[in-house]
């Protein structure tokens, strides 16, 4: 009997634009492809949709992953994932189901850090608000007086691929640029232009604060009820990394209070419902996870899923992030 034709799923294409982010039709002429456009209501209809496919191609960390997703999914023998590490796929339960996951290169871009500027830039303009009163045929009605950035103190937290691309965009508007997370030397600092100081320092003095940490368990709720009560009153926080920094009850206190204003690009959870209390508050500034939606960042996601997928279809994968698994 001839082969069973691999079947590939390409999951959370919101804006339709995968097939046309690379050159597909190599893998189009040995396999089926489908392109899944929306959010999933629930794991059932996730579960009931991908039965039949062998390959997923994960994009980034729209789609959660769990053990009990992975257990309803007997056909599925890879994963391409998007990006190098994700915190919502459970890379265990598919090694030990025989799953291979195969991850793309390291990306340099910096569009994740453009956008958290452009955040902070909103944030201290009022630039919805402008926007919106522009588009309503107003003028100036009720739009805050704006914070203009040179002079005023930007606290990083971070100082890794974005972190230093945001530290250099606030030297470049003349800012003074604060910058901790648990690692950082004030040499590393200072080699980019920041000056090292505590966690406690940096939230009580600076006018911006930018998040650039990696979620784990060590950084999970950094940012809690005490720092956000720390900060100045009307200080901008932007947080373009993960929303798991920040605890969340104290940001929606803080934000309820008017203390603060937040510039976020990342949620608790996506896509954002469309009744949630943050789309309502007007000191909130809120992108629906832009960070790396550009067209460099795609194309060579895509280029790199395409990679993997054919060299899994030969045997010889590439790019492995369980490793273990080619031992079972």
């Amino acid at each position: 009997m001839p082969a069973a034709i691999p079947a590939i799923a390409i999951l959370d294409d919101y804006q339709k634009v995968a097939l046309a982010s690379a050159d597909w039709s190599a893998l189009a002429a040995k396999a089926t492809i489908q392109v899944f456009h929306d959010p999933w209501a629930d794991e059932d209809a996730i579960a009931a949709a991908l039965e039949t496919f062998g390959i997923v191609v994960l994009m980034r960390e729209r789609t959660p992953f769990p053990a009990s997703l992975i257990a309803r999914l007997p056909n599925l023998r890879m994963i391409a994932l998007t990006g190098t590490r994700t915190n919502t796929l459970d890379i265990a339960a598919c090694t030990e189901r025989g799953i291979l996951i195969s991850h793309t290169a390291g990306n340099p871009s910096t569009a994740a850090a453009e956008l958290a500027f452009a955040l902070i830039l909103a944030c201290a303009r009022a630039l919805p608000h402008a926007f919106s009163n522009m588009a309503a045929g107003l003028w100036e009605d009720g739009i805050p007086m704006g914070m203009p950035l040179a002079g005023k103190r930007l606290g990083v937290l971070g100082l890794g691929h974005l972190g230093k691309e945001v530290a250099r965009m606030g030297l470049a508007f003349r800012m003074e640029v604060l910058a901790w997370s648990q690692n950082l030397t004030a040499e590393a600092a200072a080699a980019h232009g920041c000056k090292l100081v505590g966690k406690k320092e940096l939230f009580a003095t600076a006018d911006v604060v930018s998040l650039h940490l990696a979620l784990s368990e060590r950084t999970r709720a950094i940012v809690g009820r005490d720092e956000l009560a720390a900060m100045k009153r009307g200080a901008i926080l932007v947080n373009t990394a993960r929303a798991g920094l920040v605890d969340q009850p104290a940001l929606m206190d803080a934000l309820h209070a008017r203390k603060i204003i937040a510039g976020l690009d990342v949620y608790d959870r996506e896509p954002l419902p469309s009744d949630h209390p943050l789309r309502n508050l007007p000191n909130a500034v809120l992108t629906p996870h832009l960070g790396y939606v550009v067209n460099d960042v795609f194309e060579h996601y895509f280029r790199d899923i395409i990679e993997d997928i054919d060299a899994y279809l030969l045997g010889k994968p590439i790019r492995v992030l369980n490793p273990d698994v080619l031992r079972r």
